[in-house]
């Protein structure tokens, strides 16, 4: 879908899409585009919601970055899950990891508002209810699609109006520089940074992101517990189990080795993460997911 929005974006004007690319190029595209529907396969990025495409070329000098005017919003958006029933297994699984991610990132953004507070947490209620289902039994089960169809489309309006987290700010460079898909990228290292997210929040039990996360780890809850810690402890071994359940490749797997760590650390924004991370915890999380 960003490939096709861009397309349409640039038909009408002259030079090349690395000239309008944000941090890019040098020039503001005027808006002017060829008329866009939008018709997910996929439930995982939420672009027929949102107003930008996002490019990569990838290289030692590689990028990803935006094309984005208020007009690239798609003029239709038709959001059919029979259209997704054929989506094999591994994309459901980092698409629908995307979507996750976008969902968490954008509710515990420092830009979160009611608005998309409610969008995003029911989009996780989504999540936790049709991500494994449609992994499972993704070809016949009509439901779960629906559901991850909805999520997905909540988290491109959440993400379009709270923006993103480190998560994100990792995969921008990770894309870049490797062949890596955006959403093996999110959903690869998710449980990591929340885990940290959570261990550098622990004695702030006043921060509105440490309120969230606790809201969040009652819905992804198997058991009841009896304290707040007990649920934010339960949120981060879930995560990681159902990284594992999804078989989430490693990534390792697309050439990102000890050495790349740096270079990747260095052009990482944590963009509305709710908490700094430190150097070293950036490292571990790379290094975790080797």
């Amino acid at each position: 879908m960003d490939a096709g929005k861009a397309v349409s974006a640039m038909i009408p004007v002259e030079g090349s899409i690395r000239d309008y690319l944000e941090g890019v190029g040098d020039r503001d595209h005027p808006g002017h585009k060829v008329p866009f529907l939008a018709v997910p396969t996929t439930s995982g990025t939420g672009s027929e919601m949102t107003k930008n495409a996002v490019i990569s070329e990838v290289g030692d000098q590689g990028f990803k970055k935006s094309l984005r005017h208020e007009r690239f919003i798609p003029e239709m958006a038709i959001i059919d899950p029979e259209m997704m029933l054929s989506c094999p297994p591994g994309l459901t699984a980092s698409s629908g990891m995307d979507a996750f991610t976008q969902l968490l990132e954008s509710y515990v953004s420092k830009q979160s508002n009611p608005m998309t507070d409610a969008l995003a947490l029911q989009g996780l209620k989504q999540v936790k209810k049709y991500l494994l289902r449609a992994y499972l039994e993704g070809e016949e089960n009509i439901e779960a699609r629906a559901g991850m169809a909805l999520a997905a489309m909540f988290s491109g309006i959440t993400l379009a109006h709270a923006g993103l987290g480190l998560v994100h700010g990792f995969a921008s460079p990770l894309g870049g520089c490797f062949h890596i898909p955006h959403g093996v990228a999110c959903g690869s290292l998710m449980a990591p940074v929340f885990a940290h997210t959570i261990d550098n929040l622990m004695d702030e039990p006043n921060h509105p992101a440490i309120q969230k996360l606790v809201i969040v780890s009652k819905v992804f809850a198997d058991f009841k517990y009896k304290k707040d810690n007990e649920y934010l402890q339960a949120f981060k071994e879930k995560l990681l189990h159902i990284t594992n359940l999804l078989e989430v490749p490693r990534l390792s797997g697309f050439g990102v080795g000890e050495d790349s760590i740096p270079k990747i650390i260095q052009q990482t924004s944590h963009k509305f993460h709710p908490v700094k991370l430190t150097p070293e915890q950036m490292s571990d999380t790379l290094r975790s997911r080797l």
